[in-house]
């Protein structure tokens, strides 16, 4: 009844792609019964030609073949068995084998189907070796590369990646940045990551400070793009970071030198107008307290002193009697000296800087409202630093002895900047230099330089 049902079987399948068959492992070893595509799969022209082939025959591995028939005798089948065969001319063929063991009128047989899934492996091969390639393209850009999914899980990343974490990558898969960084700086990842994730735009050049799992802080700049499906949705996020430490050591050695430069040119101002030159000395220093205050990396911060050293600097084009006389201006002579930040300018637009240090110093005297000089600028249209500026030029200089009048006290100074935030100052400014002088016990602690 068995073998009827078999042989029924074969006539309804036997113009389907898969190859069906029934071979005689004992007494003796025969194709018992198979259909066209089997005949067809193995290179064949007809079934005839199959009758005297052994199956074993078949593998091209003796290794594989050992493998099929101890899992074939152990368990009495086998499902989905993928293995070389060898065709009629000798030609490697992929194929996947399901099969049972059977037993019947004192003999036993194998029945099982066969189907070439040749075209499958080779695509599968393909798609292994742009994993490859692309995986060893990731492994020799040298800069950390990782993926992450919605959840903003680290889903891979590159050997630049591992080497910077000095973890191995089972300790990294399927973790988050919580993982492995402050709360405070993986919550800024986490916000990005989201960003990207929310609105599709990427994040490019993003220049922060990361601390390491061997306790060192690097700068690095970072660019996150989303990651799309093939129906264009949203899957997660790819992000590349270069670690710029060693870059941004050469450009603060590089800064150094141009402030040495400039500081000689600040000279020539002292000799013309020592109280100028002790007045943009304080301000430097009160503009650097703010800028660490705020958290900046080393490069800005002196980026930031050096704007308030040379903040004053087109003075050197400003007549010395203007700018020692003990009375009020006239307001020719006014004029002349609101000229100093356009003398300024161009006297620094020529250096080369990744510090808007020119544009800092031109900008200096404008005021929020836009009632400042030269050119009335508003709100945000003033760098931040300039913003910085402008509330330590205003404390230093009503604090401070001037040519046409003697000192104001503190109280007085931080009223008119009071009277001021978010009008003409920048009010977190201005909060925040209240902060570092109510740590110095209300005290002017910026005259003692």
């Amino acid at each position: 009844m068995r073998r009827n049902t078999f042989y029924f079987n074969l006539s309804t399948v036997n113009h389907m792609g898969i190859g069906f068959f029934k071979y005689k492992l004992s007494p003796h070893p025969t194709f018992i019964a198979s259909n066209n595509a089997f005949v067809k799969i193995l290179g064949y022209f007809s079934k005839k030609e199959l009758v005297s082939k052994r199956f074993s025959s078949f593998f091209a591995s003796s290794e594989e073949r050992e493998n099929f028939f101890s899992l074939l005798k152990k368990k009495g089948r086998v499902k989905f068995f993928e293995v070389l065969f060898l065709k009629k001319s000798r030609r490697k063929i992929w194929v996947t084998i399901s099969a049972s063991l059977i037993k019947e009128n004192g003999g036993e047989f194998i029945e099982g189907i066969i189907e070439d899934i040749t075209p499958h492996k080779k695509t599968e091969e393909k798609l292994a070796l742009e994993r490859d390639f692309l995986q060893n393209l990731l492994d020799n850009i040298p800069d950390a590369v990782y993926f992450k999914d919605r959840k903003n899980r680290i889903i891979k990343v590159n050997k630049f990646y591992l080497q910077g974490m000095k973890r191995p990558l089972k300790e990294i898969i399927g973790k988050t940045d919580f993982d492995f960084f402050p709360y405070e700086q993986a919550k800024e990842m986490f916000e990005d990551d989201n960003y990207v994730l929310k609105t599709g735009k990427p994040i490019v050049g993003k220049i922060e400070r990361t601390l390491l799992p061997d306790g060192r802080w690097n700068q690095v700049i970072t660019t996150k793009i989303p990651m799309y499906d093939r129906k264009g949705k949203i899957i997660g996020t790819m992000g590349i970071t270069r670690d710029m430490t060693a870059y941004a050591h050469l450009e603060r050695e590089r800064l150094e030198l141009v402030v040495n430069s400039l500081e000689a040119l600040g000279k020539v101002l002292e000799i013309r107008d020592p109280y100028t030159y002790g007045h943009t000395k304080r301000v430097a220093y009160l503009a650097q307290c703010l800028a660490k205050e705020l958290g900046w990396e080393e490069n800005k911060i002196l980026g930031m002193r050096l704007a308030g050293q040379l903040h004053d600097i087109g003075k050197i084009g400003v007549p010395t009697d203007i700018l020692v006389k003990s009375g009020l201006l006239s307001e020719l002579e006014y004029r002349v000296v609101q000229a100093h930040v356009e003398k300024g300018y161009q006297l620094l637009k020529g250096i080369k800087s990744n510090f808007p240090l020119a544009e800092i110093i031109y900008q200096h005297h404008e005021r929020l409202d836009g009632s400042g000089y030269p050119r009335g600028l508003k709100g945000e249209e003033i760098l931040e630093e300039a913003r910085i500026l402008a509330v330590c030029d205003v404390l230093e200089a009503i604090t401070h002895r001037r040519p046409y009048r003697e000192a104001k006290g503190l109280d007085e100074a931080l009223g008119e900047l009071r009277k001021g935030a978010g009008i003409k100052y920048d009010k977190k400014i201005v909060n925040l230099l209240f902060k570092i002088i109510k740590r110095n016990n209300f005290r002017s602690f910026w005259h003692n330089l």
